[in-house]
């Protein structure tokens, strides 16, 4: 299942995540599900993309949205059962599609097994050990064993109550009460995972994505969090040990199963670290997706990406949005084009007209880089963030967590429109409950149908820039090599004569006159490639009129 050239195909695929609540409903109830998905993958065919990431769908009290895992081995009831998650695998597959499933190995719910035994067999039972618990600080034990703050801010520890009633150790969770922290010092807690994965390998997935990879290995002296020390939770040398294992198991199946982590690493060369030759085989670019909107920046961040992963042999990834944080149509429409959880804020005025310019020209950008390049359901309709969510509908416990202060995620997770001209845009059945979020009623024009055929609508250039990509060969993996350009330009080449141009300054710039147009994002101008656009070019054949 390598590539026409030899190479992985993880090396340089595009990968289109499927947030299943929200992509399609098959039953009617309002909720996205395996039915709804099987029923569009005509779709993802038609987009043209490699493979597809499925985030959580197991058994799950839905504390946060499947990230609180109560059975890895099975589909909550909500998005259908295992035999239609083997069907979808296989009708993904006879479309040239290869899938990869989600695994939260930090965390599990606490409706799992292990750690309601851990509460019921009270502060001697061996399940205990499978998780953090600890006594409190203070004569009373009333006082958390740490001051630790959370991912999603707030406290990191809980009290337990005893069988007989009494006050209790505490537990760490690193997110929601919920969602308590495996110890990954415990061999049965290793074991367990491993054969999580060769479960999934078995019924054919290609690959596994990694949530919160770096969190898994913790500091057992738990110290406090100092800025000189090495941090307690994140990024722990014994991480690695974990992966590499892993590894084995990944490599011993056939077809070349991949290990994708969702690091969060500001330093990359810690970041490189989890993608040496025996462990990650790729791993999100959060450095990428957090860029300004400015050529010195981009650039910056692309080189930086590059020299990093080069060191280490692996591909890169490039990553504009995801089901966590503030699609991208609305971030580069701001002042401040920038994505941060310390920035993400409602109220911040938002040119969505720009933004689409932007995201337009983002999207030939990150689908020129070498590496692969992932699409985040609804980023080839241009939806935009849903920031007026009514609070009562509000299910995301960032929300809540933050005092209301962070809008949360949920504006980046609306059902999808597929057709007609008002809610529910085709997600449900008729006669369906609503949708689980509500939609924008103007979201009629960015619906599949309303798009499929429009030359100048989102859908239809990602549909070109997929289809140009896999029949050029210098995109995908590969070398990059950066061209003369004006201040405010990005400008590099592919090799093979092809060559990209994005232009993120006030003004427009001439394109090459050597050139044979491939794609544009956006309407040209006489020769002049315009504010907020990006073009592909091919050299043009010797001797031929380059105009």
């Amino acid at each position: 299942m390598t590539t026409a050239d030899g190479r992985p195909w993880w090396r340089g695929a595009v990968i289109y995540q499927v947030y299943p609540r929200s992509f399609a409903d098959g039953d009617g109830d309002g909720i996205g599900d395996v039915a709804g998905i099987r029923s569009r993958l005509d779709h993802l065919a038609a987009l043209g993309v490699d493979a597809v990431w499925f985030s959580p769908w197991y058994p799950s009290p839905m504390a946060d949205a499947g990230y609180d895992v109560a059975d890895y081995r099975d589909i909550d009831p909500v998005f259908g059962t295992l035999p239609e998650v083997e069907a979808l695998i296989a009708e993904a597959h006879a479309r040239g599609i290869r899938t990869i499933v989600d695994v939260v190995p930090n965390h599990c719910s606490d409706a799992h097994p292990w750690f309601q035994a851990a509460l019921a067999g009270g502060p001697g039972a061996p399940e205990r050990d499978l998780f953090w618990f600890r006594p409190g600080r203070g004569p009373d034990g009333d006082q958390r064993p740490t001051d630790w703050v959370g991912e999603f801010g707030g406290e990191t520890w809980t009290r337990t109550t005893n069988p007989d009633g009494t006050p209790g150790d505490w537990y760490l969770h690193l997110f929601t009460a919920q969602q308590p922290d495996f110890n990954w010092d415990h061999p049965m807690v290793r074991a367990e995972f491993e054969d999580v994965l060769r479960f999934w390998f078995d019924r054919g997935v290609d690959g596994i994505r990694i949530d919160s990879a770096g969190l898994l290995v913790k500091d057992g002296t738990l110290p406090e969090t100092r800025p000189d020390q090495p941090h307690p939770f994140r990024d722990q040398d014994g991480v690695h040990e974990i992966y590499r294992s892993w590894r084995r198991i990944a490599d011993g199946y056939p077809g070349d199963r991949a290990l994708i982590g969702e690091v969060w690493m500001p330093d990359r060369q810690r970041f490189a670290n989890y993608l040496r030759p025996d462990e990650l085989h790729a791993a999100f670019n959060f450095d990428f997706l957090g860029c300004a909107w400015d050529a010195a920046a981009m650039r910056e961040s692309i080189d930086g990406t590059l020299s990093a992963h080069a060191l280490v042999g692996a591909p890169a990834t490039w990553v504009l949005s995801n089901h966590d944080v503030t699609r991208h149509v609305t971030r580069y429409g701001r002042a401040d084009t920038r994505f941060s959880f310390a920035t993400k804020r409602e109220g911040i005025p938002t040119d969505l007209e720009l933004g689409t310019r932007r995201a337009r020209a983002a999207a030939l950008l990150s689908l020129a880089l070498p590496g692969a390049a992932y699409v985040y359901q609804g980023e080839e309709l241009g939806l935009y963030e849903v920031e007026d969510i009514p609070y009562a509908l509000r299910q995301d416990p960032m929300w809540e967590r933050s005092g209301r202060v962070d809008p949360g995620r949920d504006g980046c997770r609306v059902p999808l429109p597929w057709t007609g001209d008002e809610p529910p845009f085709g997600f449900s059945p008729d006669g369906a409950a609503a949708p689980w979020l509500p939609q924008p009623a103007d979201w009629k024009d960015r619906t599949v149908q309303a798009q499929t055929g429009d030359p100048n609508s989102m859908l239809e250039l990602y549909r070109a820039a997929i289809r140009a990509r896999r029949a050029e060969p210098a995109l995908g993996d590969g070398e990059l090599s950066w061209l003369p350009a004006p201040d405010g330009v990005l400008a590099f080449s592919r090799g093979g004569g092809f060559r990209c141009l994005v232009n993120l300054s006030d003004a427009p710039i001439p394109i090459p006159a050597d050139g044979e147009l491939v794609l544009a994002s956006g309407p040209l101008d006489h020769g002049l490639l315009p504010a907020d656009t990006a073009v592909w070019l091919r050299a043009a054949p010797h001797g031929s009129d380059p105009s």
